[in-house]
């Protein structure tokens, strides 16, 4: 069972559609597939904290109230970009603690892959990734809400021990694949393995395109936990 989590650094204006193509290519490799949506930046969906962390949640959860033969042990999330940071966010919920959002799983993942992504909230404000979005998720800076960095940012929610795979070009100037990289380090300090996988000469939008070199390293990394 795979979560697919849409990028679009969680404005409005993108959504669940990002991921038709490798919604496509999972069900045609025999991948149960759920294409998550949830709340985003902008007056109407009215987004950011902590409603998107809470739709993400509870659409999570919600795959163990379907009339379906799904393995719910095994559930995988894959996230493209900003869906990266959810994806990992998520495998890390069982850690939160009660009463934050996302806290108390009814579904827990079992692994989760960022497709280049902002698995560090604190360094994507520091870079000013889309003109400072991460100050509108969270509602300002860590100065303002501590707390919120520390419970949203995946990098922070170390370690989580789920299974997780890092998936980023070296090309990438949307989100640089420095944000992998740090996470990945902080991860193995902290004695929670974490693979990465760099993509010589690969960008950012790659991600979605099944076509690309970007997809094979998540249906290897798919195959070999099944």
């Amino acid at each position: 069972m795979v979560v697919l989590i849409h990028g679009g650094f969680w404005r409005a204006r993108y959504k669940l559609r990002l991921e038709d193509d490798l919604v496509a290519d999972l069900a045609r490799r025999g991948w149960a597939v759920w294409n998550l949506e949830y709340r985003r930046l902008g007056w109407r969906s009215r987004g950011g904290w902590p409603a998107t962390f809470e739709d993400v949640a509870a659409g999570i959860d919600l795959l163990g109230e379907l009339d379906q033969p799904l393995d719910l042990a095994r559930v995988v999330g894959v996230g493209h970009s900003a869906g990266g940071h959810l994806a990992f966010w998520a495998a890390g919920r069982p850690g939160l603690p009660a009463g934050a959002p996302g806290a108390e799983p009814r579904i827990q993942l079992a692994g989760a892959i960022a497709q280049a992504g902002v698995v560090d909230l604190r360094e994507g404000l520091r870079l000013q990734l889309s003109h400072g979005v991460v100050r509108r998720l969270l509602g300002g800076t860590p100065d303002k809400h501590p707390r919120r960095y520390e419970l949203a940012s995946p990098v922070e929610r170390l370690p989580l021990g789920a299974s997780r795979l890092l998936v980023h070009g070296d090309a990438d100037d949307v989100v640089p694949i420095s944000i992998a990289r740090g996470y990945q380090r902080r991860a193995l300090a902290a004695g929670d393995p974490c693979e990465l996988i760099e993509l010589p000469g690969v960008g950012h939008m790659e991600h979605v395109d099944p076509r690309s070199a970007a997809w094979p390293p998540v249906v290897g990394w798919l195959e070999e936990h099944r």
